[in-house]
């Protein structure tokens, strides 16, 4: 019974190589990569983190995730049929194609997949194998599930390495932001019916179709997101959302359970889960919108934008939204200023900066041949001369 179990494992894991999605979610991966260093490049002239960043990060942040999201589905047993896992994927696909990473959130992969499932024809049955024989509350508490996994992946994860960007403002005045557009890739283990597999616990699987046999098959399930900052900090603002994200999740998951005693509940649920996504949404985009600009020239001082991997500003700690006061002793408001300043001590450099928190602390180290002119700090500034350069 064990060696049956773990030939099966190994199969599923075979399986999971072999899914279309792995391979596509490369290429989306890259050709996002490829917008932001150019995007980079045109207001600083060099890109600040490298062209496969998104790829390294879709394919190793939602691994613990997606472990957690296996365990907990498993427990229950929870099974779709193999037709409605082929439907799911070609409606990631699809999303994916339009280039919204927003649309990528479980709501709108999972809720599309269960409006799907609830009214396309049974006579399709013999092209989505066994599709119409799909449990909708199952469906539907893997959207709330993932829902929830969804929001905390964004807490933890989508605020990191976002990319800094320059515009210009209605009354023609330089102005930062910053872009994150983040995918995850999580390996989630599913029972499908029609295997060799069977249970001999009375009480699982829980949310099993007809006690049939079943296959394990583990596939790649991918999450998108997309959020743009400019009225605020960019972790306080992803963290908001991904707080409000986890919060819908919830109200989708209790929905999705009363779907196993009055199935209507699980469409219910999953419209539930996709409005409220896009409210989620719309309701950040006109916040940030309507708040004063956070990254922008200021009376005093030098706010920081963005902070090259490996630099000196790097091994320095200076964080994004810090404003930099005085270098080497003497005030900066300009980044003309700043580099003179550097200049006064070409073997040493103290920095007197404020935090995020508003606190007065001081960065100092020795620089060597060539530091001095390059630091790693992206600013934003008026004088065109300075403006898309990296100092």
């Amino acid at each position: 019974m064990i060696e049956n179990w773990l030939l099966e494992l190994l199969w599923a894991i075979g399986r999971f190589f072999i899914h279309p999605l792995f391979y596509l979610f490369f290429l989306i991966s890259l050709f996002y990569g490829m917008l932001r260093v150019k995007r980079e490049r045109n207001s600083f002239h060099i890109r600040v983190q490298d062209l496969y960043d998104e790829m390294k990060f879709t394919y190793t942040k939602g691994l613990l995730m997606g472990l957690f999201v296996s365990v907990f589905i498993f427990a229950l047993g929870l099974s779709l049929p193999f037709g409605t896992v082929v439907i799911l994927a070609i409606i990631t696909a699809l999303l994916s194609f339009t280039l919204q990473l927003r649309w990528l959130s479980a709501a709108f992969t999972i809720g599309l997949t269960l409006l799907a499932v609830a009214f396309i024809p049974e006579r399709f049955d013999s092209f989505f194998v066994g599709f119409s024989g799909t449990s909708l509350a199952s469906l539907s508490i893997l959207a709330g599930v993932l829902v929830i996994a969804e929001g905390i992946l964004v807490m933890r994860t989508a605020h990191q390495k976002t990319s800094p960007s320059l515009k210009t403002s209605t009354r023609g005045l330089p102005i930062g932001f910053h872009q994150a557009n983040r995918t995850w890739m999580l390996p989630l283990l599913l029972l499908v019916p029609g295997g060799d597999l069977t249970s001999t616990l009375a009480w699982w699987p829980m949310l099993s179709i007809n006690g049939e046999p079943f296959l394990l098959l583990v596939i790649p399930f991918f999450l998108g997101f997309s959020q743009r900052v400019q009225g605020s900090l960019p972790q306080e603002s992803i963290k908001v959302t991904g707080l409000r994200v986890v919060w819908l999740g919830v109200l989708t998951l209790v929905l999705a359970i009363g779907s196993i005693w009055w199935t209507p509940l699980a469409i219910m649920a999953v419209i539930v889960a996709m409005l409220g996504r896009e409210f989620i949404t719309i309701r950040q985009r006109i916040n940030d919108v309507s708040a004063a600009f956070y990254f922008s020239k200021r009376d005093q001082g030098l706010m920081v934008l963005g902070i090259l991997p490996h630099s000196p500003a790097e091994r320095m700690n200076l964080v994004v939204g810090e404003m930099i006061m005085k270098v080497n002793g003497y005030s900066v408001h300009t980044v003309d200023e700043f580099y003179q300043a550097l200049q006064k001590n070409r073997a040493f450099c103290k920095l007197e900066v404020v935090d995020i928190n508003g606190e007065i602390r001081f960065a100092q180290r020795a620089l060597y041949d060539g530091e001095h002119h390059e630091l790693g700090i992206l600013f934003v500034q008026d004088h065109k001369k300075w403006e898309d350069e990296a100092v």
